[in-house]
């Protein structure tokens, strides 16, 4: 099949979206190709699609673990084979999934950056018959992105075992500067770059600088129909916004990562099905969420970066209908902005520090830790240690930059089993152990599959089948790991930390100084493209284009500022039109305001009596006190 027709058999799409079919014909031509589409341009089909005409298995790199997984159980549902390999995973069930990619009839690898560094991973990549390298997020790779990732910087190892395989690098947001790292970074050769324009000509971008935010979310939700989304800066908002909400009768409900992962799909599902109107959450919510009618984005504090901004903001209007972008900020939010991420920019002493005590908090001995992974709980770790959270979370990317550990976001890792002995040793076990007969019964009744790999597992369910608690039947399957009958992965719902090197002590710790003089010129310089876009009266599209290196573009004439100039223009009309007929009227005549007021046609009796108030004072029209005359 080609292109058009796999898109349709698998996508059900009769044509592509504008500038897929560019992007999918520059890969399938064997291109190196970088490919910007804002968000909710169907950046997936870009690399899926020509993956399913081509021979052999996709590799995909991305950060966003639980996109990653949306998109293997998406793909899984139409028939195509895709695994993900991400942090958290035991490395015999790693060891087996890189096997199917070599052996079975895989389609599509994704892999999350930080297990680029791993040589078990490289190894095994080097005998896969691979026929692309798609790279998600790839500003990821760029140091004077928003979001750099260190990891990504390991994708260039790939490409040194698989030379003539074709990248294709994708992004919704990157300045012109981060597009030449990119490539530059990913090692592309004659690179073919599309960029689709980042103006959003359904979208009008609103910044109010109120004081009584609440008051004006009530306003903005009242007066415009239909579903958003309101960001706020931390946990604890997203519950607090959310009741007020409820107060006032509006459907809300509210969304963060720390929320367990059965309630986090509900609360998803019920948005997106518009059983509730309004979702107050973190910026972990969002990503890969497809609702095109959602009218308006609200965000309660100033972003991070303009760039970060723009991606949350583009979640309104994803189905071409009007829709808006407010953002309430006031002059407290600015020194609350520079507060968080300026004065918290570790120093070299504090980044050591963290590492110290990454030790410490682990039982780590110096020498040890290559390559494991912790389940990982940052605000404990904090509380532990009385350290700053912003703080700390930007001394572990410079951990990170540096090669000492790689952190990945919070994932659920639903518990899982692999039997390690063959059938005829697990029935031998299970007559001479009856106690543990009826929970390895249920394993091979309702599991499938687990002497070949890991299977997912979900103990409350066998528990109730064999009529046993839940911690009877987490305490057999830990005994049966112990006894190597089993392998036996419990779940979990942290972020994961990986040790990439053995602990050293801080005196032989080398961190770049220089590096992290630059990264905190790169965040000044990005608060402050904030701070000029919440205050700078300039058409707000015009001011997102310039910083995404779209200069002259036109003013869209829908957001506050260009409605704000078309108001003035409005009255200086009225009231050119107002003084027109007064003048008019007394060139023929003196006449008294009784006679004069009627007479006039344009404007309200105010706007009237102010232009005749104005006219009398710049000296055009006079008065005798009762009449008015030239």
């Amino acid at each position: 099949m080609n292109e058009a027709e796999i898109l349709k058999r698998y996508w059900g799409f009769d044509a592509f979206r504008p500038m897929q079919e560019e992007i999918v014909r520059s890969v399938l031509s064997g291109q190196d190709t970088l490919a910007l589409l804002p968000t909710g341009g169907g950046k997936s089909v870009c690399f899926q699609v020509p993956a399913m005409v081509m021979e052999g298995i996709c590799i995909v790199v991305s950060p966003l673990i639980a996109l990653m997984k949306d998109q293997v159980e998406h793909l899984k549902a139409k028939g195509i084979e895709a695994v993900a390999i991400y942090s958290g995973m035991g490395k015999r069930e790693i060891d087996i999934l890189l096997d199917n990619c070599i052996y079975g009839k895989i389609k599509f690898l994704y892999l999350s950056p930080e297990r680029l560094m791993s040589d078990l991973v490289r190894v095994r990549i080097s005998y896969m018959n691979v026929c692309l390298i798609a790279v998600d997020e790839a500003h990821c790779v760029s140091q004077w992105g928003y979001d750099f990732r260190p990891p990504y910087l390991k994708i260039n190892e790939i490409r040194e075992i698989h030379p003539k395989v074709p990248v294709l690098a994708l992004t919704a947001t990157a300045t012109g500067r981060v597009r030449t790292d990119i490539v530059e970074k990913l090692n592309m050769t004659d690179a073919q770059v599309f960029v689709k324009s980042f103006a959003r000509k359904n979208l009008s971008y609103v910044v109010l600088a109120q004081e009584d935010k609440y008051k004006k979310l009530i306003d903005v939700v009242t007066n415009v129909k239909g579903s958003g989304l309101v960001y706020v800066r931390n946990r604890r908002e997203t519950a607090e916004v959310a009741s007020f909400l409820s107060r006032n009768r509006i459907a809300a409900d509210f969304y963060h990562a720390g929320i367990e992962k059965n309630e986090r799909f509900r609360k998803q599902e019920d948005w997106k099905r518009n059983r509730i109107r309004v979702m107050v959450a973190t910026n972990a919510f969002g990503m890969g969420i497809d609702k095109p009618d959602v009218r308006f984005v609200v965000h309660l504090d100033l972003p991070e970066s303009l760039e970060a901004y723009y991606q949350e903001a583009g979640r309104a209007g994803r189905d071409e209908a009007k829709a808006y972008a407010v953002l309430l900020a006031n002059p407290a939010d600015a020194l609350a902005l520079k507060a968080k991420y300026a004065d918290n920019f570790p120093t070299v002493a504090e980044i050591k520090k963290t590492y110290h005590y990454l030790g410490s908090y682990f039982q780590l001995a110096y020498g040890a830790g290559l390559d494991l992974t912790f389940g990982f709980d940052l605000a404990d770790f904090c509380k532990k240690f009385n350290l700053w959270v912003i703080k700390t979370i930007g001394a572990l990317k410079f951990l990170e930059y540096n090669g000492y550990v790689a952190l990945s976001e919070n994932v659920f890792l639903q518990s899982r089993v692999m039997f390690l002995v063959g059938h005829e040793d697990v029935y031998r076990f299970q007559i001479e152990n009856i106690g543990y007969d009826p929970l390895i019964k249920a394993i091979l009744r309702s599991y499938g599959g687990s002497f070949d790999s890991y299977v997912k597992i979900n103990e409350a369910e066998i528990a109730q089948r064999i009529k046993r608690s839940f911690n009877e039947v987490q305490k057999q399957l830990n005994t049966l790991e112990e006894l190597g009958l089993l392998s036996y992965l419990p779940q979990t719902d942290q972020p994961q930390l990986q040790y990439i090197r053995e602990r050293v002590d801080q005196d032989h710790m080398d961190i770049d100084a220089k590096y992290l003089e630059q990264r905190k010129q790169i965040q000044e310089d990005q608060i402050k493209a904030v701070l000029d876009y919440a205050v700078k009266q300039e058409c707000r599209s015009v001011q997102l284009l310039t910083y995404f290196d779209e200069p002259n573009s036109e003013k869209c004439g829908v957001c506050d500022v260009c409605l704000a100039e078309k108001k003035a223009d409005d009255l200086d009309v009225l009231e050119d039109r107002i003084d027109f007929e007064i003048v008019t009227s007394l060139q023929t005549e003196a006449q008294d305001l009784d006679k004069l007021i009627p007479a006039l046609k344009t404007g309200s009796e105010t706007d009237r009596l102010d232009r005749i108030r104005a006219l009398l004072d710049a000296g055009k029209i006079k008065t005798d006190g009762k009449n008015y005359y030239l």
